[in-house]
């Protein structure tokens, strides 16, 4: 069967775009670039001639979950007599946090402790120590410690959605990644929320925190409920054995999206009731929005870069450090 070999596109087999051997498809269409590498024109993107899948961003907004969350705003604003119960809320918060740990520690099991996974989460690790620290304080430029505290927490962990949304515009390109950064993404999770907890611990004017020592609020983050669950969850994911670990995996990863749609809408009712208190420091927090994911991705690449961090974790790497968290930490605090 002949291929079309005219510019703008050529017809590449699959192999040499992914490892999916799978595929029902032997070809993909690819488009070159209108630049030269090496005096021969390269490949800049598939399927489309514009490298912005607008499938993609389409499929992002019209996901379930945001929809819910939207769902949630809305009732508030119409003043629906909607509502879920703490105790279903707490339930909920519970098993995300659980879910997240447990499938993260699985797949650290499987990738196992190379150099490179070392080097990778280590970075990932010390990302999320730092941005809530520095993010902590300059946002106490206009917010108080507890606002303040768990914004910082909520920049420095991690987005679940974010992360799936990533990995899978990596797959739609044939770019590798490692299993272990999904490892990554759980790992990030608790740190950004211990540093939440002892930053709002220490500098909180309430009598109960006032005389704690730094190594009674350290501990007392490490036995926060949230934090114990994902860490935990972790090292359970870890030492399981694989062939048990498929009996609960309906319960970790089938109805995981389910539960975190009704979440959201929690979290969206419980978003538009705060509206108001955002007014006051809405411009601050809406450019801080903007601007620290953009130079915390910046940093996280320079530094995957020299740690010559492979190209697709390198990518995952400063989506995870600029993304935030709307499961773990709101779940957590």
């Amino acid at each position: 069967m002949g291929r079309p070999k005219a510019a703008p596109y050529l017809y590449i087999p699959i192999s040499c775009l992914t490892a999916n051997a799978n595929s029902q498809y032997f070809y993909r269409k690819v488009y070159l670039c209108n630049r030269h590498l090496y005096g021969k024109p390269y490949i800049c993107c598939t399927n489309k001639p514009s490298c912005m899948n607008a499938e993609l961003i389409v499929s992002n907004l019209t996901n379930p979950t945001l929809l819910f969350f939207l769902l949630g705003v809305v009732a508030t604003i119409i003043k629906s007599d909607l509502e879920i119960p703490p105790q279903i809320s707490k339930f909920l918060s519970l098993y995300l946090l659980f879910s997240i740990g447990f499938k993260g520690g699985m797949e650290l099991s499987h990738s196992g402790l190379t150099q490179e996974v070392v080097v990778t989460l280590g970075i990932a690790i010390v990302m999320a120590m730092l941005v809530p620290f520095y993010s902590y304080f300059i946002l106490r430029r206009k917010l108080d410690v507890y606002n303040a505290g768990a914004i910082a927490a909520t920049y420095g962990s991690v987005s679940a959605v974010t992360f799936i949304t990533a990995s899978t515009f990596l797959q739609d390109k044939g770019i590798d990644f490692g299993g272990h950064m999904v490892a990554g993404m759980a790992l990030m999770e608790s740190p950004a929320i211990i540093i939440g907890v002892i930053l709002i611990r220490r500098f909180s004017d309430d009598a109960e925190h006032e005389h704690h020592k730094i190594s009674h609020i350290i501990r007392e983050a490490f036995s926060n409920g949230s934090v114990l669950m994902i860490l935990g969850s972790l090292l359970i994911g870890i030492v399981a054995d694989s062939k048990q670990a498929e009996g609960i995996k309906p319960f970790t990863s089938d109805i995981f999206k389910g539960f975190l749609a009704v979440f959201l809408l929690d979290m969206g009712m419980l978003a538009a009731k705060r509206f108001k208190s955002f007014r006051g420091a809405g411009w601050f927090l809406t450019a801080f929005g903007i601007v620290i994911p953009v130079i915390n991705a910046i940093v996280t690449i320079f530094i995957a870069h020299a740690f010559h961090v492979p190209q697709g974790d390198a990518f995952l790497l400063a989506i995870l450090v600029s993304s935030a968290s709307y499961i773990a930490v709101p779940a957590a605090l």
